[in-house]
């Protein structure tokens, strides 16, 4: 049993499919494989049982009703040997064995006041998502988190030890082409920075280092900014304030397709972002290997990994960004060296590991 039933989009929309398509493709012949999503034209993964939920998203109520009234009793009728919960609230259920996934990091995020005033709803988020993990947490047989990190803060935040280190086992499969497209102006260095705008999403950390570059009369680069403006407080401050620099531009939300065109047409990728549970655009761009400029925060060494064309910056000091920034432009900047950070168990880097460790090697 897979409960997914408020994963639609992004990332978390990913693992969801990445999850089943490895159950489908390699547990199928064993187990039968149930899943409880949104909808199921989502995620279109053959050999999978479905129950659709499209309501759940309507009100944290009725998410709160369908996770520990609702469930208690589906449970009892379906009989799992497995319930992993992939998103992060450990629901209240009869199972053999059961097991949550963790991917929100909010409540180990240091919020400022501004802040805190800036994305209310993050601010809101934070302080809950503390409480709602702890709901039932000790009744998992296992709790998956997907950083080292994220395992430390909840071994101490809620005393346990059943934490299974989980790298995204994320398929990449966009073709790389050479591609003529006019997405970018080719006559100067690029910049690309894709994240929807999040307060710890630390976007003004590039408009300012943006600023510092022009105050010194320098114009032959681009910055471009997934954001418009519209999207939120925060956004809208963003653009305000900084939309009248050149360099900047402001392309708005893009498609996954689109996203990886970007990849392959800009320079280096900047990723100030002050939390993550992974940081998905680094995975993804290391593809490409062109180099990045990236946030020198707890998730970044372990997602960046193995990797020599990174350099990493204080996500406060927006001089130190433009510093770098101008030296890769003029192609003198040095990288730091990287490797994998080792990672006691237990630790999966692929779904068959961590099904392996769920299942307690029947797999």
């Amino acid at each position: 049993m897979v409960s997914a039933i408020n994963l639609r989009s992004g990332g978390t929309l990913s693992i969801l499919k990445d999850c089943l398509g490895y159950l489908s493709g390699n547990l199928s012949h064993k187990y039968n494989i149930v899943a409880l999503v949104h909808n199921e034209k989502l995620i279109n993964v053959k050999n999978v049982t479905y129950y659709e939920f499209p309501d759940s998203i309507k009100s944290y109520l009725k998410r709160m009703y369908y996770e520990y009234i609702y469930f208690r009793r589906f449970s009892k009728k379906i009989n799992p040997h497995l319930w992993l919960s992939l998103h992060d609230i450990t629901p209240n259920v009869q199972s053999e064995i059961l097991a949550v996934y963790c991917h929100n990091s909010s409540p180990f995020y240091n919020l400022s006041i501004k802040e805190a005033l800036m994305e209310i709803k993050f601010a809101f988020f934070k302080f809950f998502y503390k409480y709602l993990y702890q709901i039932n947490i000790k009744k998992n047989d296992f709790v998956i988190v997907q950083q080292d990190w994220l395992r430390n803060e909840f071994r101490k935040m809620f005393n346990i030890s059943n934490i299974i280190v989980a790298h995204p086992d994320i398929s990449f499969d966009y073709t790389m082409t050479t591609n003529n497209s006019n997405l970018i102006k080719k006559n100067k260095f690029n910049f690309f920075y894709p994240s929807f705008p999040r307060i710890f999403k630390n976007f003004e950390i590039i408009c300012e280092a943006v600023k510092i570059i022009n105050d010194k009369g320098i114009d032959n680069f681009e910055v471009y900014l997934t954001i418009k403006g519209t999207e939120n407080k925060y956004s809208k401050y963003i653009y305000n304030k900084y939309n009248k620099l050149k360099p900047l531009k402001f392309i708005g939300i893009q498609t996954r397709e689109k996203i990886y065109q970007y990849y392959e047409e800009v320079d280096c990728l900047i990723f100030p972002s002050k939390l993550e549970t992974w940081g998905l655009p680094i995975h993804e761009f290391k593809h490409f290997h062109k180099p990045i400029l990236l946030a020198n925060a707890r998730y970044a060494p372990e997602t960046i990994g193995e990797y020599d064309k990174v350099k990493f910056f204080d996500p406060a000091n927006a001089l130190e960004l433009s510093n770098f920034m101008r030296l890769i432009i003029n192609s003198d900047l040095t990288y730091d060296k990287t490797k994998p950070i080792d990672i006691e168990p237990p630790f999966s880097k692929n779904w068959r590991d961590l099904f392996d460790i769920l299942l307690r090697g029947e797999g």
